[in-house]
């Protein structure tokens, strides 16, 4: 885990969190800080809130929206909204009757307008009867966010029949992408290669993955690649 905040390019920043497990494989985690222009801080996938890393966002702006991108990515939700408690929850209808113990102020495509609309980019990957995630693009600095449906993990980073698991579920790099599991459950793919055709027209140049190396350069190429099982 690292309690810095990592510039990705222009308003934007990632710090890496603890490594959670995940049905008994060791996950990494990441999260990513969006200043907008007037200041307000998008929080995506936060992680684990250090006293460092609270330093450290509260020198660049003020914390006003929590996101998690599906139902997966909520454990540090309760903590950051206890630290920032103006700061508005944003998820999935469904992550929303998952923690009723938390209020989301904001329904991720439910809700018409969301005050980040102008700066960051949005689209559900629904077809899936499993798990619906919103992926997100950062206009000024090209930059798409992925927190499930690509995993991009190094190929010394599981060991033993984990490291077979995972390559066979195709999450390894280079040939990142969703896990196998999952690409299986999505029947509507018609849905889903509308969602992929409208983030591969935002042309990203980079591309934040939640699990595993993110990508500086090329990110459309990679993107495509990832996606190569919905094709």
């Amino acid at each position: 885990m690292s309690d810095a905040l990592v510039p990705f390019g222009s308003g934007i920043w990632i710090a890496d969190g603890p490594v959670v497990d995940f049905y008994g494989f060791p996950y990494s985690t990441r999260m990513v800080l969006i200043r907008l222009q007037n200041g307000d801080l998008f929080v995506w996938s936060p992680v684990s809130l250090t006293g460092p890393l609270k330093n450290a966002v509260d020198g660049i702006g003020r914390v006003a929206y929590l996101v998690s991108p599906n139902s997966l990515h909520h454990l540090s939700l309760a903590e950051w909204k206890a630290s920032y408690p103006h700061a508005a929850i944003c998820g999935s209808r469904t992550l929303a009757k998952k923690r009723s113990d938390l209020k989301f102020d904001v329904i991720l495509n439910v809700t018409q307008e969301v005050p980040w609309s102008a700066e960051v980019e949005q689209v559900e990957m629904a077809g899936s009867f499993a798990l619906t995630e919103t992926v997100f693009f950062h206009r000024n600095s090209r930059t798409a966010l992925f927190a499930d449906l690509i995993e991009n993990f190094a190929p010394d980073w599981f060991s033993g029949w984990r490291g077979w698991v995972a390559r066979l579920d195709g999450i390894v790099a280079p040939q990142g992408g969703a896990p196998r599991e999952w690409r299986l459950t999505f029947l509507r793919r018609k849905e889903a290669r509308s969602a992929l055709n409208r983030i591969l027209a935002w042309q990203p140049e980079k591309a934040v993955v939640a699990h595993g190396a993110s990508i500086r350069h090329d990110a459309t190429t990679f993107i495509e690649r990832s996606f190569r099982w919905l094709r």
